[in-house]
């Protein structure tokens, strides 16, 4: 088992550069399964992890970001493809009386026992490096129950009712999250990217609390919150560090240079190649520039982990994967 505030304190003590993409779909792909079946089957998607991890010498783990499983266990409509990502379809709640009728789901609905299934079938496997699960924040989840755009609004009209909806969100969020922590989890995920789409004032008000209640309940020596926000283009920065999570994980919108600067340094950052563009659409010799800029640009900070800035979608180039690893080892080996 992984003390994960041990394993951060030697990430920034170290002098190896660390890297943890979010990238499980090329895993699926290799394992011939659809993405249907690995969102929809603990099975499969832990054995695409697991595939990953004896191909790619990533330094952690990390499980399907699909925001759409807690929405499902709220009671929205899930379309499904056969290789695409799941999108929540609809609005599940509209009104101060639809908001005050929805119930806290338990964890037995929908696909939530799937997702734990993959999280328990992975930890059994790997124990020398972190594992991290995956969940929505508490505004994006919101965000899929009311309408995101509906709720843009509803921030200034009436405040109070997703004040409301906030408080449901978080109370399920943390009982999925608690039950990632029995199972053996070392930290997860909790992907807020809709709550780059507002202020840092609204962003600290309406996420960065919400998060903060369930870091304050969860994380410890062997717990850890990886907030993600890909939405962040630089403005809700410190908005994210209010949320006290020990990591922070940015999208391509965000300059780690400037990031870097603005996070303290006992809070570990991490970002952020751009997961469609540079996967799927760089040359190799594009991928491995790309990464390698990157990672030059980033070295005076020990508390970097190079990543994707979001999940590496499906059908990405295989040879943008060895040249994304590549980069790594080189940069490394030059140290």
């Amino acid at each position: 088992m992984i003390h994960i505030n041990e394993w951060a304190r030697n990430v920034r003590n170290g002098n190896k550069r660390m890297t943890i993409p979010i990238m499980t779909h090329p895993g699926i792909e290799l394992c011939g399964h659809s993405v249907k079946e690995a969102v929809t089957n603990g099975t499969v998607h832990a054995e695409a992890i697991l595939r990953m991890d004896s191909i790619y010498p990533a330094d952690g783990v990390t499980a399907i970001m699909d925001l759409t499983v807690e929405a499902e266990a709220f009671g929205a409509t899930v379309d499904f493809s056969e290789n695409e990502i799941p999108n929540v379809m609809g609005r599940l709640v509209y009104d101060d009386k639809t908001i005050h009728a929805l119930r806290v789901p338990s964890l037995n609905v929908g696909r939530i026992p799937q997702y734990l299934k993959a999280n328990q079938l992975t930890v059994e496997k790997i124990n020398s490096k972190p594992v991290f699960g995956g969940c929505a924040g508490p505004f994006s989840l919101a965000g899929r129950l009311f309408g995101l755009s509906e709720m843009m609004m509803a921030l200034y009209m009436s405040p109070d009712m997703i004040v409301n909806l906030l408080e449901k969100c978080t109370a399920f969020l943390t009982e999925y999250c608690t039950e990632m922590k029995m199972i053996g989890l070392d930290g997860v995920i909790m992907a807020e990217p809709a709550a780059g789409l507002i202020s840092n004032s609204d962003c600290i008000a309406y996420s960065s609390s919400y998060v903060k209640q369930i870091v304050e309940k969860l994380q410890d020596d062997n717990f850890m919150i990886v907030l993600h926000n890909c939405g962040n283009s630089g403005h809700c920065t410190d908005a994210m560090v209010e949320s006290g999570a020990a990591a922070l994980h940015f999208g391509n919108k965000a300059n780690m240079v400037e990031v870097l600067k603005q996070v303290p340094e006992n809070i570990l950052v991490m970002g952020n190649v751009d997961p469609v563009n540079s996967f799927k659409y760089h040359t190799e010799q594009q991928m491995y520039d790309t990464v390698m800029n990157l990672l030059n640009d980033t070295a005076g900070w020990k508390n970097y982990i190079l990543s994707t800035g979001c999940d590496v979608p499906p059908h990405v180039s295989y040879s943008n994967i060895e040249a994304f690893y590549q980069a790594v080892r080189n940069f490394n080996i030059s140290k």
